[in-house]
């Protein structure tokens, strides 16, 4: 039997947050990178979980940095951050769209918070093409979390040796060993299509 193909989204089919986003969020929020970064990824599990909306988020982050957003600028960093995780890889779309047409199963699982998955769900019609779409601000569970992989296991009906997982983070490889899916770190597009089960 063909495995079931589970992908990660950011790394993987679309890219990571593009530099030039970057600098826009640290220059509207107005404080220094480091501090802003820090604040930034050390309050993102809660949002990309779904336990705090957008502007909850940023008002989190405001308070761990002494500051305070107001509405106007809390609205432009939720639409500067969904900007900045925005591009795609198009040959890893062309590849998703290979694979479905070939009737493979394919999922989806990712850590992205609300706002962010509504932006991909108006823009990217290739979404379509997964069977499941675990996005973790919908399923209460982010990688690398034990919940987030049975929770597509249990959506796909599958055991864990029927899976592939697919991402570009070695940590969230090694929990899906742990509960005996197939797990392969993501180093680019040709490597993957070369890989052994992946067609």
């Amino acid at each position: 039997m063909s495995s079931i193909l589970l992908f990660d989204l950011f790394g993987v089919i679309a890219r990571h947050q593009c530099a030039e986003g970057r600098e826009r969020l640290t220059r509207e929020a107005g404080v220094a990178p480091t501090s802003f970064w820090e604040a930034y990824w050390a309050l993102r599990p809660d949002y990309d979980r779904g336990d705090v909306d957008g502007p909850g988020y940023w008002s989190r982050v405001a308070h761990a940095l002494g500051t305070r957003f107001d509405a106007g600028t809390t609205a432009r960093l939720v639409a500067r951050d969904v900007a900045s995780w925005s591009a795609v890889d198009d040959r890893m779309v062309d590849l998703i769209d290979e694979l479905a047409a070939a009737g493979r199963r394919i999922a989806l699982l990712s850590n992205i918070p609300e706002e962010l998955a509504v932006h991909y769900e108006r823009h990217q019609p290739w979404l379509a093409r997964f069977e499941v779409r675990a996005f973790s601000c919908r399923i209460g569970h982010a990688k690398p979390e034990p919940d987030a992989y049975r929770w597509c296991l249990s959506a796909l009906g599958a055991e864990p040796g029927d899976v592939l997982f697919v991402d570009d983070r070695q940590e969230n490889v090694d929990a899906a060993r742990a509960l005996g899916m197939r797990g392969r770190l993501f180093t680019g597009a040709a490597a993957l299509v070369a890989a052994p089960g992946l067609r």
